[in-house]
């Protein structure tokens, strides 16, 4: 609590006053400063947004001749992969398209779209995911409720079964359903900006290894060249004890 003005401070406590009543002059422009650049920010976001979009499109269209390109994607995500079930996976086989849109001031949301081909699973056509900002500033979402699970084949009733009879067996616990991230908190922002990083993820573990197998023959060709300089000097120590002992049967 700060003090009354007109009460008498000794002078390093006074001090000390000034002091705190100089800093929050300057946080105060700081606080400016950063509201400031957060408007800049946005409008720069804005305008390369709309100048991504012929990109992302094309990109889009690119991945739709790659089969199985999405649900490779998702597998090899570490935190994605981690609600990824084998049927899960199945599923995941039918999506053709993920599409992102920022919402028109970008600072209040986006939506995630996922677009599937005719499958045994569900009905739905699309299914979307909207993440807002709400009155108070906390992030929110609303999802579409997958409501045409087709005859046995409910992948988020089936991992709630799946988790009861593990909890009750004290066995390890399955992962939920992907499809239960629809009614979560989650984000795209790890895998949208560049998707092919996850989809090459085994090729990558694939040069890496041959590196390393390159690395070992590498090493062994090494040990292989000092056993044989070994065994040449030993040679030489020989034919050297040889010549002495000669020498003295000559004398």
């Amino acid at each position: 609590m700060l003090p009354r003005s007109g009460i008498h401070l000794p002078k390093g406590e006074k001090e000390q006053q000034e002091a705190i009543e100089h800093i929050d002059e300057e946080q105060n422009e700081i606080d400016r400063l950063n509201e400031q650049a957060s408007e800049e920010i946005l409008k720069v976001e804005q305008k390369y947004n709309k100048l991504r979009q012929p990109f992302f499109q094309k990109r889009s269209e690119l991945i739709a001749k790659i089969p199985n390109f999405w649900v490779t994607t998702f597998v090899n995500h570490p935190q994605v992969s981690a609600l990824l079930g084998e049927e899960d996976e199945e599923a995941l086989h039918y999506l053709t398209r993920v599409e992102v849109t920022e919402f028109e001031d970008i600072i209040s949301g986006y939506r995630i779209d996922f677009y599937f081909d005719e499958n045994p699973y569900f009905e739905n056509k699309v299914l979307s995911k909207e993440f807002h900002l709400n009155e108070s500033g906390d992030p929110s979402s609303k999802s579409t409720e997958i409501k045409k699970w087709k005859s046995g084949k409910d992948l988020m009733k089936r991992s709630s079964q799946t988790q009861n009879k593990a909890s009750r067996k004290r066995q390890h616990e399955e992962p939920e359903s992907f499809f239960t991230w629809f009614t979560d908190h989650s984000d795209a922002d790890d895998i949208w900006p560049n998707p092919l990083l996850y989809y090459l993820v085994p090729d990558m573990d694939d040069e890496e290894g041959e590196e390393d197998d390159d690395e070992e023959e590498g090493l062994e060709d090494i040990d292989e060249e000092g056993d044989e300089d070994e065994g040449e000097e030993d040679e030489d120590d020989d034919e050297g004890e040889e010549g002495e002992e000669n020498e003295g049967e000559d004398d």
